[in-house]
């Protein structure tokens, strides 16, 4: 009979965590449709968002109880960001950065829980923000709406966002082409900085997880050595969860800075 002990289990590598698997292939002609394991924890994330908030709001209580605390902390926090950073005229802003910053607070947050022992690969939890393809997406659809609102509010007074009144002519030839770039760099610095630090955040994880393993199953003296990484990996887990939170963050108010921007184009 075939015993089993640590030396055993081999450790996936780090880069396998973030691979996309099918879980109901679906195509249309060429064109893949699939539900994949991304999809899914998407689908996981929003469906738990929802339910928490219909659960913490259901009594409005007068008093509240944790659940209800706890969203009115999150309510009142994006309120006065978007508040403080867009102005009055920010509150219609108000749903679409609040669901944002839920969206990628709760994806971030979910990417950390452990996978339990023995699932298939494609039900492992996976971070949908640690995927550029995600990111990006968020990023455009946010400079969208910038554009499209910047435009509707301001018209062709949009453009001053590229030229300052009060610029010297002779300086529009250097300065418009800086700020046309600065502006179209935005949803790709946006994107990056989310997708990068959640990638390289898991990766790190990953490494001082299969350091523990190597050494644990090396067995003897060695496996003491295991304590060190053991430790990293509970610090870096520490250090992941504040990440998560402050990343979300980051990418709202970057939004409202920029939504700003659309707003009071014309007063520049």
């Amino acid at each position: 009979m075939m015993e089993y002990g640590v030396s055993n289990f081999k450790a996936a590598g780090p880069m396998e965590q973030f691979e996309v698997t099918r879980i109901v292939p679906l195509s249309f002609g060429d064109l893949d449709v699939s539900f994949t394991n991304s999809a899914m924890w998407m689908v996981i994330g929003v469906s738990a968002t929802l339910l928490f908030f219909l659960f913490a709001t259901r009594g409005r209580a007068l008093i509240p109880g944790r659940s209800q605390s706890i969203a009115e902390v999150l309510y009142e926090f994006v309120f006065d960001l978007v508040r403080d950073t867009i102005g009055p005229e920010g509150r219609k802003f108000f749903p679409y950065v609040f669901s944002l910053f839920i969206f990628i607070l709760v994806a971030n947050f979910f990417g950390l829980i452990p996978s339990l022992p023995g699932m298939p690969h494609a039900l492992h939890t996976f971070t949908t923000t640690s995927h550029l393809i995600v990111t990006l997406a968020l990023a455009m659809l946010t400079i969208a709406i910038v554009v499209v609102y910047g435009f509707y509010k301001n018209g062709f007074g949009f453009l001053k966002l590229f030229a300052p009144s009060g610029l010297p002519l002779w300086l529009m030839p250097l300065l418009v082409p800086i700020e046309v770039i600065s502006f179209l760099s935005r949803p790709i610095s946006l994107a990056v900085r989310l997708f990068a630090n959640m990638f390289a955040g898991h990766i790190i994880l990953k490494l001082f997880a299969g350091f523990v393993i190597s050494l644990i199953g090396a067995g003897g003296f060695i496996s003491l050595l295991g304590i060190a990484p053991f430790l990293g990996a509970v610090a870096v887990t520490m250090l992941e969860f504040l990440v998560a939170a402050l990343q979300a963050y980051v990418f709202a108010i970057l939004t409202c800075i920029y939504l700003n921007d659309a707003v009071h184009a014309g007063d520049h």
